[in-house]
Protein backbone atom coordinates (compact mmCIF):
# COMPACT_ATOMS: atom_id res chain seq x y z
CA UNK A 1 0.00 0.00 0.00
CA UNK A 2 1.26 3.44 -0.91
CA UNK A 3 2.20 5.75 1.94
CA UNK A 4 0.62 8.71 0.11
CA UNK A 5 -3.04 9.43 0.77
CA UNK A 6 -5.34 11.77 -1.13
CA UNK A 7 -8.71 12.98 0.13
CA UNK A 8 -11.75 13.54 -2.07
CA UNK A 9 -14.91 15.24 -0.75
CA UNK A 10 -18.24 15.24 -2.59
CA UNK A 11 -20.83 17.64 -1.14
CA UNK A 12 -23.87 16.17 -2.83
CA UNK A 13 -27.54 17.10 -2.77
CA UNK A 14 -28.63 14.49 -0.25
CA UNK A 15 -25.34 13.09 1.08
CA UNK A 16 -21.91 14.53 1.86
CA UNK A 17 -19.22 11.91 1.25
CA UNK A 18 -15.48 11.64 1.73
CA UNK A 19 -13.07 9.05 0.41
CA UNK A 20 -9.41 8.61 1.28
CA UNK A 21 -7.43 7.09 -1.59
CA UNK A 22 -3.97 5.62 -1.84
CA UNK A 23 -1.69 6.61 -4.72
CA UNK A 24 -2.95 3.76 -6.90
CA UNK A 25 -6.58 4.83 -6.54
CA UNK A 26 -7.58 2.27 -3.94
CA UNK A 27 -10.08 3.49 -1.35
CA UNK A 28 -8.68 3.23 2.16
CA UNK A 29 -11.82 4.56 3.85
CA UNK A 30 -15.19 6.02 2.84
CA UNK A 31 -17.80 7.84 4.91
CA UNK A 32 -21.07 9.65 4.28
CA UNK A 33 -23.59 11.82 6.11
CA UNK A 34 -27.11 12.67 4.93
CA UNK A 35 -27.91 16.34 4.48
CA UNK A 36 -31.35 17.88 4.77
CA UNK A 37 -33.41 19.34 1.96
CA UNK A 38 -36.00 21.78 3.31
CA UNK A 39 -39.18 21.96 1.25
CA UNK A 40 -41.26 25.11 1.72
CA UNK A 41 -44.08 27.10 0.21
CA UNK A 42 -44.08 28.05 -3.44
CA UNK A 43 -41.92 25.08 -4.52
CA UNK A 44 -39.05 26.31 -2.34
CA UNK A 45 -36.23 23.83 -1.72
CA UNK A 46 -33.39 25.09 0.47
CA UNK A 47 -30.28 23.85 2.28
CA UNK A 48 -28.19 25.03 5.23
CA UNK A 49 -24.52 25.68 4.47
CA UNK A 50 -23.53 25.35 8.14
CA UNK A 51 -25.11 21.90 8.27
CA UNK A 52 -23.29 20.90 5.08
CA UNK A 53 -19.99 22.11 6.54
CA UNK A 54 -20.59 20.17 9.75
CA UNK A 55 -21.17 17.04 7.66
CA UNK A 56 -17.98 17.72 5.69
CA UNK A 57 -16.01 17.94 8.93
CA UNK A 58 -17.59 14.76 10.28
CA UNK A 59 -16.89 12.59 7.23
CA UNK A 60 -13.30 13.82 6.88
CA UNK A 61 -12.55 13.04 10.52
CA UNK A 62 -14.16 9.63 10.13
CA UNK A 63 -12.13 8.54 7.09
CA UNK A 64 -8.88 9.88 8.53
CA UNK A 65 -9.48 7.94 11.75
CA UNK A 66 -10.55 4.79 9.92
CA UNK A 67 -7.46 4.79 7.69
CA UNK A 68 -5.12 6.00 10.42
CA UNK A 69 -3.65 8.47 7.94
CA UNK A 70 -3.49 12.20 7.26
CA UNK A 71 -4.13 13.13 3.61
CA UNK A 72 -1.55 15.10 1.68
CA UNK A 73 -4.18 16.94 -0.37
CA UNK A 74 -7.88 17.80 -0.11
CA UNK A 75 -10.00 17.85 -3.29
CA UNK A 76 -13.57 19.12 -3.45
CA UNK A 77 -16.50 18.48 -5.74
CA UNK A 78 -20.21 18.86 -5.14
CA UNK A 79 -23.67 19.45 -6.49
CA UNK A 80 -23.95 21.95 -9.31
CA UNK A 81 -26.47 24.75 -9.92
CA UNK A 82 -28.59 26.20 -7.13
CA UNK A 83 -27.48 29.42 -5.44
CA UNK A 84 -25.39 29.69 -2.27
CA UNK A 85 -25.19 33.26 -0.98
CA UNK A 86 -22.30 34.05 1.37
CA UNK A 87 -20.83 37.19 2.88
CA UNK A 88 -17.20 38.32 2.79
CA UNK A 89 -16.31 35.88 5.57
CA UNK A 90 -17.96 32.96 3.76
CA UNK A 91 -20.95 32.84 6.13
CA UNK A 92 -24.42 32.30 4.61
CA UNK A 93 -26.64 35.36 4.36
CA UNK A 94 -29.72 33.17 3.86
CA UNK A 95 -30.40 29.45 3.30
CA UNK A 96 -29.06 28.20 0.00
CA UNK A 97 -31.53 27.74 -2.85
CA UNK A 98 -31.24 24.17 -4.13
CA UNK A 99 -31.12 23.31 -7.80
CA UNK A 100 -34.44 21.56 -7.06
CA UNK A 101 -36.07 24.91 -6.16
CA UNK A 102 -38.98 25.79 -8.42
CA UNK A 103 -39.80 29.36 -7.39
CA UNK A 104 -38.35 30.85 -10.57
CA UNK A 105 -40.61 28.80 -12.85
CA UNK A 106 -42.89 31.71 -13.71
CA UNK A 107 -39.91 33.97 -14.41
CA UNK A 108 -38.39 31.33 -16.64
CA UNK A 109 -41.66 31.05 -18.53
CA UNK A 110 -41.54 34.78 -19.30
CA UNK A 111 -37.91 34.53 -20.37
CA UNK A 112 -38.74 31.65 -22.69
CA UNK A 113 -41.63 33.53 -24.25
CA UNK A 114 -39.46 36.62 -24.72
CA UNK A 115 -36.59 34.69 -26.31
CA UNK A 116 -34.18 35.27 -23.42
CA UNK A 117 -33.49 31.57 -22.81
CA UNK A 118 -32.63 31.03 -26.46
CA UNK A 119 -30.26 34.02 -26.48
CA UNK A 120 -28.43 32.54 -23.50
CA UNK A 121 -28.16 29.16 -25.22
CA UNK A 122 -26.79 30.72 -28.41
CA UNK A 123 -24.17 32.54 -26.33
CA UNK A 124 -22.84 29.67 -24.21
CA UNK A 125 -24.71 26.42 -24.87
CA UNK A 126 -26.64 26.49 -21.60
CA UNK A 127 -30.35 25.82 -21.31
CA UNK A 128 -31.88 27.55 -18.31
CA UNK A 129 -34.17 25.79 -15.86
CA UNK A 130 -35.78 27.08 -12.64
CA UNK A 131 -33.01 25.82 -10.33
CA UNK A 132 -30.14 27.26 -12.38
CA UNK A 133 -28.12 30.16 -10.89
CA UNK A 134 -29.47 32.70 -13.41
CA UNK A 135 -33.19 32.33 -12.68
CA UNK A 136 -32.56 31.95 -8.94
CA UNK A 137 -30.39 35.07 -8.79
CA UNK A 138 -32.97 37.03 -10.75
CA UNK A 139 -35.77 35.75 -8.48
CA UNK A 140 -33.88 36.90 -5.40
CA UNK A 141 -33.13 40.24 -7.05
CA UNK A 142 -36.87 40.73 -7.47
CA UNK A 143 -38.07 39.31 -4.15
CA UNK A 144 -35.15 39.55 -1.69
CA UNK A 145 -32.77 42.23 -2.98
CA UNK A 146 -31.61 42.96 0.55
CA UNK A 147 -30.14 39.44 0.75
CA UNK A 148 -28.10 40.08 -2.38
CA UNK A 149 -27.02 43.44 -0.99
CA UNK A 150 -25.57 41.67 2.08
CA UNK A 151 -23.81 39.00 0.02
CA UNK A 152 -20.28 39.01 -1.35
CA UNK A 153 -20.67 35.89 -3.47
CA UNK A 154 -23.48 34.08 -5.27
CA UNK A 155 -21.93 30.71 -6.02
CA UNK A 156 -22.32 26.98 -5.79
CA UNK A 157 -22.02 24.51 -2.94
CA UNK A 158 -18.43 23.39 -3.47
CA UNK A 159 -17.26 26.98 -3.88
CA UNK A 160 -18.91 27.97 -0.59
CA UNK A 161 -17.17 25.05 1.13
CA UNK A 162 -13.84 25.96 -0.52
CA UNK A 163 -14.08 29.52 0.77
CA UNK A 164 -14.71 28.32 4.31
CA UNK A 165 -11.77 25.91 4.13
CA UNK A 166 -9.27 28.33 2.60
CA UNK A 167 -10.59 31.88 2.84
CA UNK A 168 -10.29 32.15 -0.96
CA UNK A 169 -13.17 33.25 -3.17
CA UNK A 170 -13.03 31.42 -6.51
CA UNK A 171 -14.85 29.10 -8.89
CA UNK A 172 -13.78 26.76 -11.67
CA UNK A 173 -14.65 26.70 -15.40
CA UNK A 174 -17.25 23.92 -15.04
CA UNK A 175 -19.54 25.93 -12.77
CA UNK A 176 -18.79 29.35 -14.25
CA UNK A 177 -19.68 28.20 -17.77
CA UNK A 178 -23.34 27.77 -16.73
CA UNK A 179 -25.27 29.96 -17.21
CA UNK A 180 -23.20 33.16 -17.13
CA UNK A 181 -20.27 31.94 -19.26
CA UNK A 182 -19.06 33.72 -22.38
CA UNK A 183 -18.46 30.57 -24.39
CA UNK A 184 -14.70 30.43 -23.76
CA UNK A 185 -14.91 28.46 -20.53
CA UNK A 186 -12.91 31.06 -18.62
CA UNK A 187 -15.02 34.24 -18.61
CA UNK A 188 -18.43 35.74 -17.88
CA UNK A 189 -20.65 37.17 -20.60
CA UNK A 190 -21.90 40.75 -20.45
CA UNK A 191 -24.44 39.78 -23.10
CA UNK A 192 -25.87 37.01 -20.94
CA UNK A 193 -25.91 39.11 -17.77
CA UNK A 194 -27.69 41.93 -19.63
CA UNK A 195 -30.23 39.50 -21.11
CA UNK A 196 -31.04 38.18 -17.62
CA UNK A 197 -31.22 41.68 -16.13
CA UNK A 198 -28.35 40.89 -13.78
CA UNK A 199 -25.52 43.14 -14.97
CA UNK A 200 -25.77 45.11 -11.71
CA UNK A 201 -25.09 41.89 -9.75
CA UNK A 202 -21.95 40.90 -11.65
CA UNK A 203 -19.71 41.54 -8.62
CA UNK A 204 -21.36 38.59 -6.88
CA UNK A 205 -19.76 36.16 -9.35
CA UNK A 206 -16.50 34.69 -8.07
CA UNK A 207 -13.23 34.91 -10.04
CA UNK A 208 -12.70 31.97 -12.41
CA UNK A 209 -9.52 29.94 -11.95
CA UNK A 210 -8.59 27.32 -14.56
CA UNK A 211 -8.32 24.40 -14.50
CA UNK A 212 -9.40 24.39 -10.82
CA UNK A 213 -8.91 26.80 -7.90
CA UNK A 214 -6.17 25.81 -5.45
CA UNK A 215 -5.25 27.24 -2.06
CA UNK A 216 -4.01 26.17 1.37
CA UNK A 217 -6.14 24.91 4.21
CA UNK A 218 -6.64 27.79 6.61
CA UNK A 219 -6.52 27.52 10.39
CA UNK A 220 -10.32 27.76 10.48
CA UNK A 221 -10.60 25.09 7.77
CA UNK A 222 -8.12 22.89 9.60
CA UNK A 223 -10.19 23.14 12.78
CA UNK A 224 -13.28 22.12 10.83
CA UNK A 225 -11.65 19.08 9.21
CA UNK A 226 -9.31 18.05 11.99
CA UNK A 227 -6.34 18.27 9.61
CA UNK A 228 -3.11 20.30 9.69
CA UNK A 229 -3.30 23.83 8.25
CA UNK A 230 -1.42 24.45 5.04
CA UNK A 231 -2.57 21.33 3.16
CA UNK A 232 -3.30 21.95 -0.55
CA UNK A 233 -7.04 22.27 -1.24
CA UNK A 234 -8.67 22.29 -4.68
CA UNK A 235 -12.24 23.00 -5.77
CA UNK A 236 -13.83 21.42 -8.80
CA UNK A 237 -15.07 20.45 -11.16
CA UNK A 238 -18.65 20.02 -9.93
CA UNK A 239 -20.08 16.54 -9.55
CA UNK A 240 -21.14 15.76 -13.15
CA UNK A 241 -17.80 16.51 -14.83
CA UNK A 242 -15.96 15.15 -11.77
CA UNK A 243 -17.72 11.84 -12.33
CA UNK A 244 -16.72 11.96 -16.00
CA UNK A 245 -13.07 12.30 -14.98
CA UNK A 246 -13.39 9.66 -12.27
CA UNK A 247 -15.05 7.29 -14.74
CA UNK A 248 -12.38 7.72 -17.40
CA UNK A 249 -14.53 9.70 -19.86
CA UNK A 250 -11.54 11.42 -21.40
CA UNK A 251 -11.72 11.04 -25.19
CA UNK A 252 -14.02 12.58 -27.80
CA UNK A 253 -17.18 10.50 -28.09
CA UNK A 254 -16.88 8.92 -24.65
CA UNK A 255 -20.11 9.16 -22.68
CA UNK A 256 -21.17 8.94 -19.06
CA UNK A 257 -24.45 7.79 -17.53
CA UNK A 258 -25.01 8.78 -13.90
CA UNK A 259 -27.89 6.91 -12.30
CA UNK A 260 -28.21 9.19 -9.30
CA UNK A 261 -30.71 11.61 -7.80
CA UNK A 262 -30.70 13.06 -11.30
CA UNK A 263 -30.09 11.12 -14.47
CA UNK A 264 -26.86 12.56 -15.81
CA UNK A 265 -26.09 11.90 -19.46
CA UNK A 266 -23.04 13.54 -21.04
CA UNK A 267 -20.70 13.11 -23.96
CA UNK A 268 -17.15 14.42 -24.42
CA UNK A 269 -17.08 16.75 -27.46
CA UNK A 270 -14.53 19.02 -29.11
CA UNK A 271 -16.66 22.15 -29.60
CA UNK A 272 -19.19 24.32 -27.84
CA UNK A 273 -22.68 23.35 -29.03
CA UNK A 274 -24.92 26.40 -29.53
CA UNK A 275 -26.82 25.28 -32.63
CA UNK A 276 -30.01 23.24 -32.98
CA UNK A 277 -32.88 23.31 -30.51
CA UNK A 278 -31.83 24.64 -27.10
CA UNK A 279 -31.31 21.69 -24.77
CA UNK A 280 -28.91 20.64 -22.05
CA UNK A 281 -25.68 22.25 -20.96
CA UNK A 282 -22.20 22.70 -22.36
CA UNK A 283 -19.74 22.26 -19.50
CA UNK A 284 -16.27 23.73 -19.81
CA UNK A 285 -13.33 21.54 -18.82
CA UNK A 286 -10.80 24.37 -18.56
CA UNK A 287 -8.98 23.03 -21.62
CA UNK A 288 -9.45 24.60 -25.08
CA UNK A 289 -11.51 22.48 -27.46
CA UNK A 290 -12.72 20.10 -24.75
CA UNK A 291 -16.33 20.33 -23.59
CA UNK A 292 -18.89 18.04 -22.02
CA UNK A 293 -22.28 18.11 -23.73
CA UNK A 294 -24.54 17.34 -20.79
CA UNK A 295 -28.18 16.40 -20.44
CA UNK A 296 -28.75 16.33 -16.67
CA UNK A 297 -32.36 15.27 -16.45
CA UNK A 298 -34.29 16.09 -13.30
CA UNK A 299 -35.53 12.50 -13.22
CA UNK A 300 -33.40 9.84 -11.56
CA UNK A 301 -33.33 7.61 -8.51
CA UNK A 302 -35.54 10.18 -6.76
CA UNK A 303 -38.34 9.04 -9.08
CA UNK A 304 -37.76 5.43 -8.06
CA UNK A 305 -37.61 6.44 -4.39
CA UNK A 306 -41.02 8.09 -4.75
CA UNK A 307 -42.58 5.01 -6.33
CA UNK A 308 -41.10 2.69 -3.70
CA UNK A 309 -42.23 4.95 -0.85
CA UNK A 310 -45.72 5.21 -2.32
CA UNK A 311 -45.92 1.41 -2.47
CA UNK A 312 -44.45 1.04 1.02
CA UNK A 313 -41.37 -0.79 -0.27
CA UNK A 314 -37.62 -0.56 0.24
CA UNK A 315 -34.90 -0.20 -2.36
CA UNK A 316 -34.11 -3.90 -2.09
CA UNK A 317 -37.42 -4.57 -3.89
CA UNK A 318 -36.05 -3.29 -7.21
CA UNK A 319 -34.08 -6.42 -8.04
CA UNK A 320 -36.99 -8.67 -7.05
CA UNK A 321 -39.38 -6.62 -9.19
CA UNK A 322 -37.14 -6.90 -12.25
CA UNK A 323 -36.95 -10.66 -11.76
CA UNK A 324 -40.72 -11.05 -11.42
CA UNK A 325 -42.02 -8.58 -14.03
CA UNK A 326 -41.03 -9.27 -17.65
CA UNK A 327 -39.65 -6.66 -20.07
CA UNK A 328 -42.49 -4.33 -20.96
CA UNK A 329 -43.81 -4.36 -17.37
CA UNK A 330 -47.11 -5.99 -18.30
CA UNK A 331 -48.04 -3.01 -20.45
CA UNK A 332 -47.41 -0.39 -17.75
CA UNK A 333 -45.50 2.65 -19.01
CA UNK A 334 -44.11 5.57 -17.03
CA UNK A 335 -43.08 9.13 -17.81
CA UNK A 336 -40.85 9.65 -14.77
CA UNK A 337 -41.00 13.46 -14.55
CA UNK A 338 -41.77 13.59 -10.83
CA UNK A 339 -39.58 16.57 -9.83
CA UNK A 340 -41.47 19.58 -8.46
CA UNK A 341 -39.58 21.92 -10.80
CA UNK A 342 -40.37 19.98 -13.96
CA UNK A 343 -37.73 18.89 -16.45
CA UNK A 344 -34.56 20.46 -17.84
CA UNK A 345 -33.14 17.88 -20.27
CA UNK A 346 -33.41 16.95 -23.05
CA UNK A 347 -36.14 19.60 -23.05
CA UNK A 348 -37.05 22.34 -20.59
CA UNK A 349 -40.56 22.41 -19.20
CA UNK A 350 -41.06 23.62 -15.62
CA UNK A 351 -44.58 22.15 -15.71
CA UNK A 352 -43.56 18.63 -16.78
CA UNK A 353 -45.26 15.97 -14.67
CA UNK A 354 -45.09 12.21 -14.44
CA UNK A 355 -47.55 9.74 -15.85
CA UNK A 356 -48.28 6.08 -15.21
CA UNK A 357 -50.35 4.47 -17.98
CA UNK A 358 -51.49 0.97 -18.89
CA UNK A 359 -52.51 0.06 -15.32
CA UNK A 360 -55.15 -2.66 -14.92
CA UNK A 361 -56.55 -4.76 -12.09
CA UNK A 362 -53.93 -7.36 -12.94
CA UNK A 363 -51.03 -4.89 -12.60
CA UNK A 364 -48.61 -5.82 -9.81
CA UNK A 365 -46.27 -3.80 -7.64
CA UNK A 366 -43.45 -5.45 -9.56
CA UNK A 367 -44.85 -4.12 -12.83
CA UNK A 368 -45.00 -0.58 -11.46
CA UNK A 369 -41.40 -0.70 -10.27
CA UNK A 370 -40.13 -2.21 -13.53
CA UNK A 371 -42.03 0.44 -15.47
CA UNK A 372 -40.14 3.16 -13.58
CA UNK A 373 -36.84 1.39 -14.31
CA UNK A 374 -37.70 1.25 -18.00
CA UNK A 375 -39.05 4.81 -18.06
CA UNK A 376 -35.80 6.15 -16.64
CA UNK A 377 -33.82 4.12 -19.18
CA UNK A 378 -35.93 5.59 -21.99
CA UNK A 379 -35.29 9.06 -20.55
CA UNK A 380 -31.55 8.33 -20.71
CA UNK A 381 -31.81 7.24 -24.33
CA UNK A 382 -33.74 10.43 -25.11
CA UNK A 383 -30.95 12.47 -23.53
CA UNK A 384 -28.13 10.69 -25.37
CA UNK A 385 -29.99 10.95 -28.67
CA UNK A 386 -30.20 14.71 -28.09
CA UNK A 387 -26.43 14.97 -27.64
CA UNK A 388 -25.82 13.31 -30.99
CA UNK A 389 -25.00 9.99 -29.35
CA UNK A 390 -22.01 8.45 -27.65
CA UNK A 391 -19.63 5.66 -28.50
CA UNK A 392 -18.17 4.17 -25.36
CA UNK A 393 -20.44 4.51 -22.31
CA UNK A 394 -19.43 4.47 -18.65
CA UNK A 395 -22.02 4.17 -15.87
CA UNK A 396 -21.90 5.22 -12.25
CA UNK A 397 -24.18 6.40 -9.45
CA UNK A 398 -26.19 4.76 -6.71
CA UNK A 399 -28.63 3.15 -9.13
CA UNK A 400 -25.84 1.07 -10.70
CA UNK A 401 -25.61 -0.97 -7.50
CA UNK A 402 -28.60 -2.86 -8.89
CA UNK A 403 -27.14 -5.12 -11.59
CA UNK A 404 -30.61 -6.01 -12.97
CA UNK A 405 -31.47 -2.31 -13.33
CA UNK A 406 -28.13 -1.64 -15.01
CA UNK A 407 -29.03 -4.45 -17.42
CA UNK A 408 -32.26 -2.59 -18.27
CA UNK A 409 -30.24 0.53 -19.11
CA UNK A 410 -27.88 -1.51 -21.31
CA UNK A 411 -30.79 -3.19 -23.09
CA UNK A 412 -32.66 0.07 -23.73
CA UNK A 413 -29.54 2.01 -24.79
CA UNK A 414 -28.36 -0.93 -26.90
CA UNK A 415 -24.67 -0.53 -26.01
CA UNK A 416 -22.29 -2.09 -23.47
CA UNK A 417 -22.08 -0.20 -20.18
CA UNK A 418 -18.72 -0.05 -18.43
CA UNK A 419 -19.18 0.14 -14.67
CA UNK A 420 -16.94 2.89 -13.28
CA UNK A 421 -14.44 2.02 -10.58
CA UNK A 422 -15.91 2.58 -7.17
CA UNK A 423 -16.27 3.84 -4.56
CA UNK A 424 -17.01 7.55 -4.94
CA UNK A 425 -16.51 8.25 -8.62
CA UNK A 426 -17.06 12.00 -8.16
CA UNK A 427 -14.55 12.32 -5.32
CA UNK A 428 -12.13 10.20 -7.38
CA UNK A 429 -12.52 12.61 -10.29
CA UNK A 430 -11.93 15.63 -8.05
CA UNK A 431 -8.66 14.10 -6.85
CA UNK A 432 -7.57 13.39 -10.44
CA UNK A 433 -8.47 16.92 -11.57
CA UNK A 434 -6.46 18.41 -8.71
CA UNK A 435 -3.49 16.14 -9.43
CA UNK A 436 -3.48 17.17 -13.10
CA UNK A 437 -3.58 20.85 -12.12
CA UNK A 438 -0.61 20.37 -9.78
CA UNK A 439 1.33 18.32 -12.33
CA UNK A 440 1.13 15.28 -10.05
CA UNK A 441 1.43 12.24 -12.34
CA UNK A 442 -1.09 9.69 -11.08
CA UNK A 443 -1.84 6.57 -13.13
CA UNK A 444 -5.18 7.70 -14.57
CA UNK A 445 -5.75 4.37 -16.31
CA UNK A 446 -5.48 2.50 -13.03
CA UNK A 447 -7.60 5.04 -11.16
CA UNK A 448 -10.41 4.79 -13.74
CA UNK A 449 -10.27 1.13 -14.83
CA UNK A 450 -13.78 -0.30 -15.34
CA UNK A 451 -14.94 -2.75 -12.72
CA UNK A 452 -17.27 -4.65 -15.03
CA UNK A 453 -19.07 -4.47 -18.38
CA UNK A 454 -22.80 -5.09 -18.85
CA UNK A 455 -23.65 -6.22 -22.38
CA UNK A 456 -27.08 -5.53 -23.91
CA UNK A 457 -29.32 -8.50 -24.68
CA UNK A 458 -29.79 -8.54 -28.47
CA UNK A 459 -33.05 -10.46 -28.07
CA UNK A 460 -34.61 -7.38 -26.45
CA UNK A 461 -33.44 -4.82 -29.01
CA UNK A 462 -36.69 -4.71 -31.03
CA UNK A 463 -38.94 -4.73 -27.95
CA UNK A 464 -37.14 -1.81 -26.36
CA UNK A 465 -36.86 0.12 -29.63
CA UNK A 466 -40.63 -0.08 -29.94
CA UNK A 467 -41.00 0.87 -26.27
CA UNK A 468 -38.77 3.89 -26.78
CA UNK A 469 -40.83 5.04 -29.75
CA UNK A 470 -43.97 4.81 -27.59
CA UNK A 471 -42.17 6.75 -24.86
CA UNK A 472 -41.41 9.60 -27.27
CA UNK A 473 -45.04 9.59 -28.43
CA UNK A 474 -46.19 9.85 -24.82
CA UNK A 475 -43.88 12.79 -24.16
CA UNK A 476 -45.16 14.63 -27.21
CA UNK A 477 -48.79 13.92 -26.31
CA UNK A 478 -48.34 14.95 -22.67
CA UNK A 479 -46.67 18.31 -23.22
CA UNK A 480 -49.83 20.29 -24.07
CA UNK A 481 -51.56 18.93 -20.98
CA UNK A 482 -48.73 20.03 -18.67
CA UNK A 483 -49.43 23.65 -19.59
CA UNK A 484 -53.20 23.31 -19.13
CA UNK A 485 -52.67 21.48 -15.84
CA UNK A 486 -50.61 24.43 -14.58
CA UNK A 487 -53.24 26.91 -15.69
CA UNK A 488 -55.96 24.89 -13.97
CA UNK A 489 -54.03 24.65 -10.70
CA UNK A 490 -53.53 28.42 -10.77
CA UNK A 491 -57.29 28.96 -11.09
CA UNK A 492 -57.20 29.96 -14.76
CA UNK A 493 -60.17 28.90 -16.85
CA UNK A 494 -59.84 27.94 -20.48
Amino acid sequence: MSARTLLGIDAGTSVVKAALFDEAGGALAVAGRPVELRHGAGEAVEQDLEHVLACVGAVVREVAAAAGATPEVVSLTGQGDGLWLTDAAGAPVRPALSWLDGRASELLGRWTADGVTERVFRANGTTLFPGAPGPLLAWLDAHEPEALDRAATAGTCKDAVFTRLTGVRATDPSDSSMPFGDGTGTGYSDTVLDALGLAHRRELLAPIVAPVPQAELSHAGAALLGLPPGLPVSSGPFDFPACAIGGGVLERGDGLLIVGTTLGCMVHVDRLATDGDPAGFSVATGEPGRWLRAMPAMVGTASMDWMLATLGLGVEFVDAALAASPPGAGGVEVLPYFATSGERAPFVDPHAAGQVTGVRLTTTREDLVRAVCEGLAYAARHCFDSTGGAGRLVACGGGTRSRPWLQVFADVLGVPLELARTPEVGARGAVLAAAAARGDALDVGAWTAAQDVVEPDPALRDRYSAGYARYLDHVQAAQPFWATRQASSAGVTR
